[in-house]
């Protein structure tokens, strides 16, 4: 089989990116299937950093094909600043070894808007979103009034489009007393970006479905994490998009089969708001955060952190049909003298060994814990099997026993070279 799907098993943050950029060594093509601009993949080579929003991570490979999928709500602005960010880095990104679907939805200035509006109207009960717009052109996907890339080639057809938008748009900005949005406006800032987005144009499930044939090698590149699904994840607190292994198929036209692999840090984080089990509001949170250098990659809002959730990640594996695992970040548990994995949740004299759909429940949920000993033993950087220490063995076999599925790799860094096969 010659597809891979990467998806995150928590709350994202997981360290996709590292992993897909590690794979894509021996891969001929990068796909992003879903998200938008929301999304931070942060990648260490040879210790310059780089922090992908939009971009495939296999931009950063020389030969490498990156495809931005039809499931993306595409900010054109953002994307074209992140490739003429790359490029003043020696990175050189253009439309033979990157393409975007003719049929992305576009992110405008009114959906960043309208984000705004309704997260400060949700008072003390906000979402925690980043307010880069993505939920609300999702709304417009599905609504039937979004601006896809392919409008911007037909002048008639973009202004029936901008005036459909703002029909909806401009009703509910004078509803909530906002000024609205002027035609000639949109008009613009859509036409400023359009020349240099539109090179990048392409019927991209065409070239996808025509690289099986060729028996390229594919990898899918999830965003975010399996419980910031819109289906699936801990409702409302979600994303905008579905982020299990499905998605990239439909988000990008590909029609054969992959091979889904899931990533999961060694403990847990989340950023924004929203239940958290096993969240440590302590001091091993604050070690936790500390020692991980846990800020968003997009929001540079500080992640909430916590232990190990089994019972999490193997309901991940299953909604992905995630056939193996990366684990990641283990040597940020280097120090801790014990360590726990979440086995159970109880909640109201009941045990739950999954995570109820009832977002009622999900924040009272008591989690039960299994302890083992930690390592106490600096692992950063180690490269084989060998070299580790056999807590930390223990601790990834029991990982791998909980959630039903083998684990075939870990990362002891944020480096590229820093990941042992098991």
């Amino acid at each position: 089989m010659n597809s891979i799907v990467i998806v995150g098993l928590q709350w994202g943050d997981e360290g996709k990116g590292k992993i897909v950029d590690y794979l894509s060594e021996n891969a001929d093509v990068v796909v992003r299937f879903q998200g938008g601009n929301n999304a931070g993949h942060t990648i260490v080579i040879d210790d310059e950093v780089y922090k992908l929003n939009l971009l495939p991570s296999a931009v950063l490979r020389a030969g490498k094909i990156s495809i931005i999928g039809n499931g993306v709500a595409l900010d054109s602005h953002a994307l074209i600043s992140e490739i003429e960010s790359l490029k003043t880095r020696g990175i050189d990104v253009n439309p033979s070894n990157l393409m975007v679907s003719e049929s992305c939805p576009l992110i405008l200035s009114i959906h960043k808007d309208k984000e705004k509006f309704f997260e400060d109207l949700n008072g003390n009960h906000k979402i925690g979103t980043t307010n880069k717009g993505i939920g609300p052109c999702y709304e417009d996907k599905v609504g039937r009034r979004a601006i896809r890339l392919c409008d911007l080639e037909n002048t008639d057809e973009l202004n029936n489009r901008v005036d459909t938008l703002l029909s909806y748009h401009n009703a509910i900005r004078q509803g909530l007393g906002y000024q609205v949005a002027k035609k000639e406006e949109l008009l613009k800032e859509v036409a400023e970006i359009a020349k240099k987005i539109l090179p990048y144009k392409k019927p991209v499930w065409q070239v996808l479905n025509n690289f099986v044939r060729e028996e390229r090698k594919i990898i899918f590149e999830g965003a975010q994490g399996t419980f910031l699904d819109i289906d699936h994840g801990t409702y409302p607190f979600v994303t905008s998009s579905n982020t299990v292994g499905s998605q990239a198929m439909t988000g990008s036209g590909f029609s054969s089969s992959a091979h889904v692999i899931g990533v999961a840090k060694a403990y847990t984080t989340r950023v924004g708001n929203g239940p958290f089990p096993t969240e440590q509001e302590n001091e091993v949170g604050d070690s936790l955060f500390a020692i991980g250098k846990e800020l968003g990659t997009v929001s540079n809002r500080r992640r909430r952190c916590g232990w190990f959730d089994a019972v999490l990640v193997r309901q991940a594996v299953q909604l992905s049909g995630v056939l193996s695992v990366v684990l990641t970040k283990l040597d940020i548990l280097d120090s801790f003298d014990m360590v726990k994995i979440c086995t159970g949740y109880r909640y109201n004299g009941e045990v739950y060994d999954y995570l109820p759909a009832s977002h009622s429940i999900q924040k009272e949920l008591e989690p039960i814990y299994e302890e083992f000993f930690g390592w106490k033993e600096n692992t950063q950087g180690k490269k084989s099997v060998g070299e580790l220490p056999v807590n930390l063995i223990k601790y990834v076999k029991k990982i791998e026993e909980l959630i039903g599925v083998p684990i075939h790799l870990i990362s002891t860094s944020p480096k590229r070279e820093d990941v042992i096969e098991l």
